[in-house]
C-alpha cells in the first residue's frame, strides 16, 4: 500500500499529534475512507470525488479486515492515496469517515457515513458473521444485526437512494430512522450521463455495426448466473453467430479477487478464443452495460441497473429465497424473461423472443425504484458530507460526468502473463 512511512511505524504525517509542524499545508479536518472490498472502494470513490479542489481536508485510506479484501491493497495502490493500517485507523481521531460496508465500523474513532455498495437493498442474509448461519435473516444494510451494537446504532447517517427505503428500513430497524438520508444513487446518475454515448461504448467494446452486443452479467457466489449456469454461458458462445452477436461477460470484483486473475482467466481461456470478451475489472463496469443489446443477469446488481438501458433483460434461475420481495430486484425477476437451456429451444430464438415480448414502461417502471433521487447524488451526498464535517462547501456546481471507456482483459494462454488492454 502507499504509505508516507514504513507500515511498521505507521504514517505520521498528517496524523500523528504535531502534524501541524510537519504537514505542508494546515489541515482543518481529517476525512478516513474505510475501503473493505474493491466492490466497496469503487463505490466510495463517487462520493470521494466530491471533495477535489478542497485543501481544507486531508483524506486518508485504511482497509479493515473483510473475507473479500483480496484486490484491496491494489486498488489503493492505484489510488495513490495515503493508506494506514487498520490497527493505527482505529487509534487515531477522524472528523468523519465513510464507509460501503458494515464490517468493525463500531471499532472506529468518528462519526461514519455508510453507503450502500450496489443498487439499493435487494439482498437476503444470515444474521450475525458474515458466512454464519446465525440470528434471523436479514435485508443486507438494513438489517438491525449490522446497524446496531450494544443498543447504539453505529452510523452518524445512513445513506438511502430512494424514499421507499424508509419505510423498509422502518420495518427492519426502526431505531436507525433518525440517522437516514435519503441521497439518491451515484451508478444511476452515471448511467444516465452515460446513455447519449452508447455508439463510442459500443465501439470500445468492438461491436461491429450489423453486430448485437449480448452482456453477460454474473455477481459471486455458487447461486449466482456464473456460479449455476456455466453450461449457459457455453451454449451461448457456441450458438451465436459471431457475425450477428458479440458476446461480453461482466463479472462481479469479488469473483476475480476471491479466484485470482490469472485463474479466472484461465478458466475462461477456450470460451475467449471462441469469440467470448470478457470486460477487464479494471474497467468500469457501466459502459459496457450501456453498449449491451441484451442483458443476461441474476439477481446482483448491475442485473438491475440494466433496467435503465432500454435493453431487454433475461435471467436465469435465481434465488428467490434470497431476496427481499419488497426490493426492485423481486419485481424484476418476477416480470424478466427466463433464459431456459433445457427445454430443447434455441437460446437465439429465445433472445429474439424477448425483443418481441419486450415493454419499455414496465422496466422504466423498474428503474424508477432504484432511485427517487435522479441526477441528485452528486450534489446532495457532497451537502451531506460538508454538513457532518461542520464545513461550508465550495461554491461549485457538482453533476455526474459519463463513464470512461470500458477495455477488455487480454489472456493468451495458460501459463503466459496476464496482460490488460486499454
Amino acid at each position: 500500500m502507499s504509505m508516507t512511512m514504513m507500515e511498521a511505524h505507521g504514517a505520521y504525517v498528517p496524523v500523528r499529534l504535531d502534524a501541524d509542524r510537519w504537514a505542508t499545508r494546515r489541515i482543518h479536518r481529517r476525512f478516513l475512507v474505510v475501503v473493505h472490498t474493491v466492490t466497496a472502494g469503487q463505490r466510495l470513490l463517487d462520493a470521494v470525488r466530491l471533495l477535489e479542489g478542497d485543501p481544507r481536508i486531508q483524506t486518508i485510506f485504511t482497509a479493515p479486515p473483510d473475507v473479500f479484501s483480496n484486490g484491496v491493497e491494489g486498488f489503493l495502490e492505484d489510488l495513490n492515496g495515503l493508506v494506514l493500517p487498520w490497527g493505527q485507523a482505529v487509534q487515531t481521531r477522524f472528523d468523519l469517515a465513510l464507509a460501503a460496508s458494515h464490517g468493525s465500523l463500531y471499532e472506529l474513532h468518528a462519526p461514519v457515513i455508510v453507503l450502500p455498495h450496489g443498487a439499493g437493498h435487494n439482498k437476503i442474509v444470515p444474521g450475525g458473521q458474515r458466512g454464519r448461519q446465525a440470528g434471523e435473516r436479514g435485508v443486507y444494510g438494513l438489517s438491525r444485526q449490522r446497524l446496531v451494537r450494544d443498543g447504539t446504532v453505529i452510523p452518524e447517517a445512513i445513506v438511502l437512494a430512494h424514499q421507499e427505503e424508509l419505510a423498509r428500513l422502518g420495518r427492519e430497524c426502526p431505531e436507525a430512522l433518525p440517522v437516514a438520508e435519503v441521497v439518491g444513487d451515484p451508478c444511476f446518475d452515471r448511467i444516465t450521463a452515460s446513455l447519449p454515448s452508447r455508439v463510442l461504448y459500443r465501439e470500445a467494446v468492438q461491436v461491429r455495426d450489423r453486430q448485437q452486443l449480448v452482456l453477460f452479467c454474473s455477481t459471486w457466489g455458487g447461486k449466482s448466473l456464473l456460479g449455476q449456469g456455466w453450461e449457459l454461458l457455453e451454449r451461448l458462445v457456441r450458438e451465436l453467430p459471431g457475425d450477428e452477436y458479440r458476446l461480453a461477460l461482466l463479472l462481479h470484483p469479488n469473483v476475480w479477487n476471491a479466484h485470482g486473475e490469472w485463474q479466472t482467466l484461465s478458466w475462461l481461456a477456450a470460451l475467449r478464443r471462441s469469440g467470448l470478451t470478457v470486460i477487464s475489472q479494471h474497467a468500469d463496469w457501466v459502459g459496457a452495460l450501456v453498449s449491451a443489446d441484451y442483458i443476461v443477469g441474476d439477481h446482483g446488481s448491475v442485473t438491475l441497473y440494466g433496467a435503465m438501458t432500454g435493453a431487454p433483460v433475461l435471467l436465469a434461475d435465481v434465488p428467490e429465497e434470497d431476496i427481499d420481495p419488497a426490493s426492485p430486484m423481486a419485481e424484476l425477476s418476477s416480470l424478466a424473461p427466463r433464459l431456459r437451456i433445457r427445454e430443447g429451444r434455441p437460446l437465439r430464438q429465445q433472445l429474439s423472443r424477448s425483443s418481441t415480448a419486450y415493454r419499455p414502461h414496465r422496466y422504466e417502471r423498474i428503474a424508477a425504484r432504484i432511485t427517487s433521487e435522479p441526477g441528485q447524488f452528486a450534489r446532495k451526498m457532497r451537502a451531506l458530507i460538508y454538513r457532518k464535517l461542520h464545513l461550508r462547501p465550495p461554491a461549485v456546481r457538482v453533476a455526474a460526468e459519463p463513464a470512461p471507456l470500458p477495455f477488455m482483459a487480454r489472456y493468451d494462454e495458460p501459463g503466459s502473463a496476464v496482460s490488460w488492454r486499454r
